[in-house]
């Protein structure tokens, strides 16, 4: 089984989501094994790469990052769409901090990496905007000597 996992911008436009769900599709289809997808399911990368992996037949296992981490989406739309996809997940996992935050937004993000063979990073090539953004999470997968592969289509945007 091949186990890729996703860090990504949370804030992405609906054109750029659009084109990194068929950037994510056309990874996922070049792998022959059965694939499992680990992710934290936050707004935006994270939850077109969990539709991207449950349209490719592959299973989901979500690292939940603290409790109450439902609490931290910003609007109905992205803790319904959480929601949703937790309950299509095979499995997760819920990391030992008590709210949610930037140090647990950094350890989800490293253990993301960890239970992965290969990150999908959907990032624009800047800095972290916070402690554990997508920057962060590059930087550790990549010193780990990971198969780190970026998504970001020409003529992506942020919000």
């Amino acid at each position: 089984m091949k186990r890729i996992g996703c860090t990504g911008h949370q804030t992405l436009s609906v054109a750029t989501r659009r084109h990194v769900v068929e950037a994510m599709a056309a990874e996922l289809s070049g792998l022959e094994d059965e694939i499992l997808g680990v992710t934290c399911l936050a707004e935006g990368a994270d939850q077109a790469f969990a539709l991207a992996m449950l349209a490719s037949g592959g299973r989901l296992h979500v690292v939940i990052p603290s409790r109450d981490y439902e609490s931290s989406f910003q609007n109905d739309e992205a803790r319904s769409a959480y929601n949703s996809l937790l309950q299509l997940a095979t499995s997760r996992s819920e990391l030992a901090f008590s709210t949610p935050g930037e140090d647990a937004y950094l350890a989800a993000g490293q253990e993301v990496a960890d239970q992965s063979d290969i990150l999908l990073a959907v990032w624009d090539g800047k800095p972290a905007g916070g402690k554990g953004g997508t920057a962060d999470i590059v930087a550790y997968a990549r010193q780990q000597g990971m198969d780190v592969r970026v998504i970001w289509p020409p003529g992506s945007t942020r919000q």
